[in-house]
Protein backbone atom coordinates (compact mmCIF):
# COMPACT_ATOMS: atom_id res chain seq x y z
CA UNK A 1 0.00 0.00 0.00
CA UNK A 2 1.03 3.03 -0.54
CA UNK A 3 2.37 6.28 1.77
CA UNK A 4 -0.79 8.34 2.80
CA UNK A 5 -0.16 11.90 3.80
CA UNK A 6 -2.21 13.97 5.53
CA UNK A 7 -2.10 17.99 4.56
CA UNK A 8 -4.73 20.26 6.62
CA UNK A 9 -4.69 24.29 5.83
CA UNK A 10 -7.14 26.98 7.36
CA UNK A 11 -9.50 27.28 5.17
CA UNK A 12 -11.11 27.02 1.14
CA UNK A 13 -9.29 29.63 -0.50
CA UNK A 14 -6.22 28.56 0.99
CA UNK A 15 -6.85 24.32 0.03
CA UNK A 16 -7.34 25.57 -3.71
CA UNK A 17 -4.48 27.27 -3.47
CA UNK A 18 -2.54 24.50 -2.06
CA UNK A 19 -3.57 21.51 -5.02
CA UNK A 20 -3.24 24.18 -7.23
CA UNK A 21 0.70 24.82 -6.64
CA UNK A 22 0.97 20.80 -6.20
CA UNK A 23 -0.31 20.34 -9.50
CA UNK A 24 1.78 22.56 -11.27
CA UNK A 25 4.72 21.58 -9.65
CA UNK A 26 3.70 17.95 -10.05
CA UNK A 27 3.04 18.29 -14.30
CA UNK A 28 6.18 19.98 -14.35
CA UNK A 29 8.52 17.20 -13.11
CA UNK A 30 6.58 14.87 -14.82
CA UNK A 31 7.68 16.64 -18.15
CA UNK A 32 10.98 17.41 -16.87
CA UNK A 33 10.89 13.53 -16.20
CA UNK A 34 9.68 12.30 -19.45
CA UNK A 35 8.18 15.33 -21.76
CA UNK A 36 4.60 14.41 -20.79
CA UNK A 37 2.48 14.07 -17.98
CA UNK A 38 -0.98 12.89 -17.45
CA UNK A 39 -3.52 13.94 -15.07
CA UNK A 40 -7.35 13.28 -13.92
CA UNK A 41 -9.20 15.72 -13.38
CA UNK A 42 -12.06 15.85 -10.93
CA UNK A 43 -15.58 17.93 -10.60
CA UNK A 44 -16.82 20.09 -7.30
CA UNK A 45 -16.25 23.15 -6.00
CA UNK A 46 -13.22 23.21 -4.52
CA UNK A 47 -11.91 21.60 -8.50
CA UNK A 48 -13.39 24.72 -9.83
CA UNK A 49 -11.67 26.80 -7.28
CA UNK A 50 -8.24 24.85 -8.11
CA UNK A 51 -8.56 25.48 -11.84
CA UNK A 52 -9.18 29.19 -11.54
CA UNK A 53 -6.29 29.35 -9.63
CA UNK A 54 -3.79 27.45 -12.16
CA UNK A 55 -5.01 29.54 -14.64
CA UNK A 56 -3.78 32.54 -12.81
CA UNK A 57 -0.59 31.21 -11.04
CA UNK A 58 2.69 32.86 -12.48
CA UNK A 59 4.59 29.09 -12.25
CA UNK A 60 1.85 27.55 -14.89
CA UNK A 61 4.19 29.21 -17.48
CA UNK A 62 6.72 26.76 -16.77
CA UNK A 63 3.94 23.83 -17.85
CA UNK A 64 4.07 22.53 -22.09
CA UNK A 65 0.94 22.97 -22.03
CA UNK A 66 0.55 20.81 -25.38
CA UNK A 67 2.23 18.03 -23.60
CA UNK A 68 -0.13 17.57 -21.33
CA UNK A 69 -3.13 14.66 -21.20
CA UNK A 70 -5.91 15.87 -18.88
CA UNK A 71 -8.78 12.96 -17.91
CA UNK A 72 -11.70 12.71 -15.81
CA UNK A 73 -12.31 10.86 -13.21
CA UNK A 74 -16.56 10.44 -13.76
CA UNK A 75 -19.03 12.46 -15.45
CA UNK A 76 -22.47 13.22 -15.20
CA UNK A 77 -24.34 11.35 -18.04
CA UNK A 78 -25.70 14.93 -19.61
CA UNK A 79 -25.81 16.79 -23.15
CA UNK A 80 -22.35 18.11 -24.19
CA UNK A 81 -22.22 21.75 -22.89
CA UNK A 82 -24.68 21.25 -19.75
CA UNK A 83 -23.53 23.35 -16.89
CA UNK A 84 -23.32 20.82 -14.78
CA UNK A 85 -21.20 18.13 -16.64
CA UNK A 86 -17.88 18.13 -15.08
CA UNK A 87 -16.35 18.50 -19.06
CA UNK A 88 -18.29 22.31 -18.94
CA UNK A 89 -16.96 23.47 -15.63
CA UNK A 90 -13.27 22.76 -16.22
CA UNK A 91 -13.77 24.26 -19.91
CA UNK A 92 -14.82 27.49 -18.07
CA UNK A 93 -12.47 27.67 -15.34
CA UNK A 94 -9.30 26.97 -17.03
CA UNK A 95 -9.27 24.47 -19.99
CA UNK A 96 -10.64 27.08 -22.84
CA UNK A 97 -7.55 29.84 -21.93
CA UNK A 98 -5.00 27.48 -22.21
CA UNK A 99 -3.05 25.78 -25.51
CA UNK A 100 -3.93 22.34 -25.04
CA UNK A 101 -3.90 20.01 -28.16
CA UNK A 102 -7.90 19.16 -28.80
CA UNK A 103 -6.59 15.26 -28.93
CA UNK A 104 -4.53 15.42 -25.32
CA UNK A 105 -8.53 16.39 -24.04
CA UNK A 106 -10.40 13.07 -22.76
CA UNK A 107 -13.49 14.15 -21.72
CA UNK A 108 -16.52 11.47 -21.45
CA UNK A 109 -18.78 10.91 -23.86
CA UNK A 110 -21.79 13.06 -23.70
CA UNK A 111 -25.58 11.77 -24.04
CA UNK A 112 -26.13 12.12 -27.34
CA UNK A 113 -28.38 9.19 -27.33
CA UNK A 114 -26.28 6.12 -26.81
CA UNK A 115 -26.67 4.31 -23.30
CA UNK A 116 -24.43 5.16 -20.24
CA UNK A 117 -23.27 1.69 -21.26
CA UNK A 118 -22.09 2.59 -24.37
CA UNK A 119 -20.28 5.91 -23.22
CA UNK A 120 -18.46 3.88 -20.82
CA UNK A 121 -17.17 1.44 -23.13
CA UNK A 122 -15.90 3.89 -25.05
CA UNK A 123 -13.97 6.13 -22.49
CA UNK A 124 -12.28 2.79 -21.88
CA UNK A 125 -11.34 2.17 -25.64
CA UNK A 126 -9.89 5.74 -25.70
CA UNK A 127 -8.06 4.79 -22.35
CA UNK A 128 -6.38 2.16 -23.91
CA UNK A 129 -4.75 -1.46 -22.82
CA UNK A 130 -2.34 -0.26 -20.92
CA UNK A 131 -3.78 2.33 -18.98
CA UNK A 132 -2.26 5.76 -19.51
CA UNK A 133 0.62 6.24 -16.60
CA UNK A 134 -1.35 8.86 -14.42
CA UNK A 135 0.81 10.96 -12.93
CA UNK A 136 -1.75 12.29 -10.31
CA UNK A 137 -5.36 11.31 -10.19
CA UNK A 138 -7.77 13.92 -8.22
CA UNK A 139 -10.73 12.84 -6.35
CA UNK A 140 -13.68 14.87 -4.70
CA UNK A 141 -14.62 12.82 -1.26
CA UNK A 142 -18.27 13.66 -1.31
CA UNK A 143 -20.82 13.71 1.94
CA UNK A 144 -21.32 10.11 2.34
CA UNK A 145 -17.49 9.46 1.47
CA UNK A 146 -18.09 8.86 -2.08
CA UNK A 147 -15.46 9.23 -5.13
CA UNK A 148 -15.98 9.98 -8.59
CA UNK A 149 -19.10 7.99 -9.10
CA UNK A 150 -18.58 5.33 -6.91
CA UNK A 151 -21.32 5.59 -3.84
CA UNK A 152 -21.69 3.33 -0.83
CA UNK A 153 -23.21 -0.06 -1.03
CA UNK A 154 -23.80 0.79 -4.77
CA UNK A 155 -22.89 -2.27 -7.08
CA UNK A 156 -20.57 -0.03 -9.49
CA UNK A 157 -18.11 -0.36 -6.12
CA UNK A 158 -17.64 -4.07 -7.21
CA UNK A 159 -16.91 -3.58 -10.87
CA UNK A 160 -13.53 -4.81 -12.55
CA UNK A 161 -13.07 -3.38 -15.67
CA UNK A 162 -11.74 0.08 -16.33
CA UNK A 163 -14.82 2.15 -16.54
CA UNK A 164 -18.44 1.46 -15.62
CA UNK A 165 -21.96 2.74 -16.25
CA UNK A 166 -23.87 4.29 -13.43
CA UNK A 167 -27.55 3.85 -12.90
CA UNK A 168 -30.11 5.12 -10.16
CA UNK A 169 -26.98 7.35 -8.57
CA UNK A 170 -28.21 8.69 -4.81
CA UNK A 171 -26.42 11.62 -6.46
CA UNK A 172 -28.43 13.73 -9.21
CA UNK A 173 -28.15 13.17 -12.07
CA UNK A 174 -28.98 9.19 -11.71
CA UNK A 175 -26.99 7.72 -14.78
CA UNK A 176 -23.23 8.71 -14.92
CA UNK A 177 -19.88 7.24 -16.37
CA UNK A 178 -17.14 6.85 -13.94
CA UNK A 179 -13.23 5.09 -13.87
CA UNK A 180 -13.61 2.05 -11.10
CA UNK A 181 -11.70 1.69 -8.20
CA UNK A 182 -9.46 -1.04 -10.00
CA UNK A 183 -8.48 2.17 -12.30
CA UNK A 184 -7.97 5.17 -9.68
CA UNK A 185 -5.89 2.98 -7.64
CA UNK A 186 -2.75 2.74 -10.91
CA UNK A 187 -2.27 6.45 -10.61
CA UNK A 188 1.03 7.53 -9.44
CA UNK A 189 -0.34 9.69 -7.06
CA UNK A 190 -4.59 9.97 -5.59
CA UNK A 191 -5.37 13.19 -4.38
CA UNK A 192 -8.39 13.20 -1.96
CA UNK A 193 -9.23 17.08 -1.53
CA UNK A 194 -12.20 17.72 0.77
CA UNK A 195 -13.34 21.22 2.12
CA UNK A 196 -16.31 22.19 4.72
CA UNK A 197 -17.82 21.04 7.83
CA UNK A 198 -20.38 18.85 5.27
CA UNK A 199 -17.15 16.68 4.35
CA UNK A 200 -16.12 15.99 8.32
CA UNK A 201 -18.04 12.76 9.12
CA UNK A 202 -17.02 11.14 5.63
CA UNK A 203 -13.30 12.70 5.85
CA UNK A 204 -13.16 11.38 9.80
CA UNK A 205 -14.77 7.98 8.98
CA UNK A 206 -12.94 7.09 6.03
CA UNK A 207 -9.32 7.97 7.24
CA UNK A 208 -10.54 6.31 11.05
CA UNK A 209 -11.03 3.30 8.89
CA UNK A 210 -14.25 3.14 7.69
CA UNK A 211 -14.08 0.57 4.51
CA UNK A 212 -17.73 1.16 3.96
CA UNK A 213 -16.59 4.74 2.60
CA UNK A 214 -15.30 4.46 -1.19
CA UNK A 215 -12.76 7.45 0.14
CA UNK A 216 -10.88 4.81 2.22
CA UNK A 217 -10.30 2.78 -0.58
CA UNK A 218 -9.08 5.51 -3.30
CA UNK A 219 -5.04 4.89 -2.78
CA UNK A 220 -1.60 5.51 -5.49
CA UNK A 221 0.63 3.76 -6.10
CA UNK A 222 3.42 5.46 -4.66
CA UNK A 223 1.30 8.07 -2.61
CA UNK A 224 -2.20 9.31 -1.15
CA UNK A 225 -2.33 12.72 -0.50
CA UNK A 226 -5.37 13.53 1.47
CA UNK A 227 -5.84 17.66 0.81
CA UNK A 228 -7.99 19.00 3.30
CA UNK A 229 -9.14 22.32 5.15
CA UNK A 230 -9.36 22.29 8.87
CA UNK A 231 -13.17 22.11 9.06
CA UNK A 232 -13.51 18.75 6.61
CA UNK A 233 -10.29 17.73 8.81
CA UNK A 234 -12.03 18.43 12.73
CA UNK A 235 -12.87 14.78 13.07
CA UNK A 236 -10.07 13.09 11.99
CA UNK A 237 -8.04 11.56 14.65
CA UNK A 238 -5.43 9.49 12.85
CA UNK A 239 -2.58 9.82 10.29
CA UNK A 240 -1.64 6.97 8.11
Amino acid sequence: MSKSLVVVVPDADVLAATVASRLIAKIVDAQADRGTASVVLTGGRIAKKVLETVKDAPEAAAIDWSQVDLWWGDERFLPAGDAERNETQARAALLDALPLDPAKVHAMPADGGQTPEAAAAAYAAELGDPLPPFDVLMLGVGEDGHVASLFPDHPVLNETGTTAAVHNSPKPPPNRVTLTMSTIRTADEVWLIAAGPDKTTSVGAALNGDKSRPAAHATGVSRTYWLLDRAAAADVTTRR
